[in-house]
């Protein structure tokens, strides 16, 4: 009943901003999705579910993933398939600012783009980004998914997308800290203003210059901790997550450099060998320690014949 033998596509959790570098940067962790996925002959949509969101997700036409390969295949003027099937294993924690809804997008993308077959125009990889952009509104969290590493993106005039790829220095070492709360990303960008303070705005563009020679470069404590500062969106959305704010408030007090993840409420640290100890007597029960690595690679597509 079905008409491809299907695909697993592989995505990662990121994290967004770091601080300073709002709806710019983002970086990509090794924490990832699965998902497979196949074309059916029969029109139905079949979902499996295993982890994060199993029993809340839409399992029909209405889910994140299955409306994005929809999306691509006429995005790339390839036919409709009858039915689509998945079996999603998601691990990325959702409504916690690690790029979950960026990551079934990038997965839809992906899997439709090796999927696709009939006449379609090929997608590249920059279509493939402008997609993934159009659908989740921002470029932060779908850039270092596509790509990997640590990934600066930004907004054309036209308001189309474009992204660089850089390399953190091996040295960096992220950890998230993981609260038993959510937080929607709605929720959190309705509480910023329109217009900031100039000098705010300038001294958040210093540190997110400083920031990318920080991690890329010279990822000491004492340079971290000043490149993550931030005065555009972290304060004014702690009303929302007070718990998410005065933590980072604690670990930044204790020589930690720490943000929100995205949109929270997620922390996610940049520990050092001078500072990794500091963190887990700031950090209640209620929080899970989750040391990381920087995904290199970002999303991919395995073949049936190379799992």
């Amino acid at each position: 009943m079905t008409h491809s033998d299907g695909v697993l596509v592989r995505v990662p959790a990121t994290s967004a901003n770091l601080g300073p570098g709002f709806d710019s940067l983002g970086l990509a962790l090794d924490f990832h999705d699965e998902v497979e996925a196949a074309l059916l002959d029969v029109p139905e949509v079949r979902i499996e579910i295993e982890g994060e969101g199993a029993g809340e997700l839409d399992p029909g036409e209405g889910h994140l993933i299955v409306r994005t390969m929809r999306a691509a295949f006429e995005r790339m003027g390839a036919p409709q398939p009858a039915g689509i099937a998945l079996r999603c294993r998601n691990r990325i924690p959702h409504a916690r600012g690690l790029g979950s809804s960026s990551a079934a997008i990038c997965a839809g993308i992906l899997a439709a783009r090796a999927l696709a077959s009939g006449g379609a125009v090929p997608m590249g990889d920059e279509e493939a980004f402008a997609l993934a952009t159009e659908i989740e509104g921002h470029p932060d969290n779908v850039a270092p998914c596509l790509a990997g590493g640590l990934t600066i993106a930004w907004t054309h005039r036209s308001g189309a997308a474009s992204m660089v790829k850089l390399t953190p220095h091996e040295d960096v070492r992220p950890v998230v800290l993981v609260p038993g709360f959510r937080l929607s990303t709605e929720e959190a960008r309705g509480l910023l203003p329109k217009d900031v303070p100039h000098s705010d705005a300038a001294a958040n563009a210093g540190r997110a210059a400083l920031l990318v020679a920080a991690l890329t470069q010279r990822p000491e404590p004492d340079l971290l901790l000043a490149a993550t500062e931030d005065r555009l969106h972290q304060d004014y959305r702690a009303p929302a997550m007070p718990r998410t704010a005065d933590l980072v408030r604690r670990l930044r007090t204790a020589g930690v450099a720490a943000v929100v993840s995205g949109a929270g409420p997620t922390v996610l640290a940049f520990a050092t060998r001078d500072t990794e100890d500091l963190i887990a007597p700031e950090v209640g029960n209620d929080w899970h320690i989750q040391p990381m690595n920087v995904d290199p690679l970002g999303a991919y597509v395995r073949f049936p014949e190379t799992r």
